[in-house]
C-alpha cells in the first residue's frame, strides 16, 4: 500500500507541475505574435500537454487503487470533497487542452491577463486538496 501511495503522490506532483507551467506558455502565446516564437511555444505546449496527460492518468489510476483497493477514506466526507476537487482538476486539465486547440487554430481571443489568472487555479485546487487530505475537516 505504501508503494501505491508513493506512486500516487509522485504522479500527482508531476501532473501539477505540468498544470503550473502550461498556462504560463499560454501567457507567452497571448503576448507574442512572432510566428517563429508562436511555433516554438505551440510545440512546447503540445509536448507538455501530452506528457502531462499521461501523468494525470497515472495519478488517477494509483489514486483509484488507493480508494478502491485499500478502502482509503471511503465513507468519509473529506474524501468525497477531495474527489469533487479532483474532478475539477480533471476539468481544468481538459480546459487546458481545449485552449491549446484554440491557439493551434489561431483563434485565441483572450489576453495574457486572462491566462495569468487562469494559471492561479491549479495552485488553489492543490491547496484545497492537500488541506482536505491532511486536515480531514469532516
Amino acid at each position: 500500500m505504501l508503494w501505491v501511495k508513493t506512486l500516487h503522490i509522485l504522479f500527482v506532483v508531476s501532473w501539477f507541475a505540468g498544470l503550473f507551467y502550461l498556462p504560463r506558455i499560454y501567457v507567452n502565446l497571448a503576448q507574442n505574435q512572432d510566428p517563429a516564437v508562436q511555433a516554438c511555444l505551440l510545440g512546447m505546449a503540445r509536448r507538455l500537454y501530452s506528457f502531462t496527460s499521461k501523468l494525470a492518468v497515472l495519478a488517477v489510476l494509483f489514486g483509484l487503487g488507493l480508494f478502491l483497493g485499500f478502502k482509503l477514506g471511503q465513507g468519509q466526507g473529506w474524501m468525497h470533497a477531495k474527489l469533487l476537487f479532483v474532478l475539477v482538476v480533471i476539468a481544468y486539465h481538459l480546459a487546458c487542452g481545449r485552449l491549446l486547440k484554440t491557439f493551434e487554430a489561431g483563434r485565441n481571443t483572450r489576453s495574457h491577463r486572462y491566462y495569468r489568472w487562469f494559471n492561479e487555479a491549479p495552485v488553489l485546487l492543490l491547496l484545497i486538496i492537500v488541506a482536505l487530505v491532511v486536515v480531514r475537516p469532516f
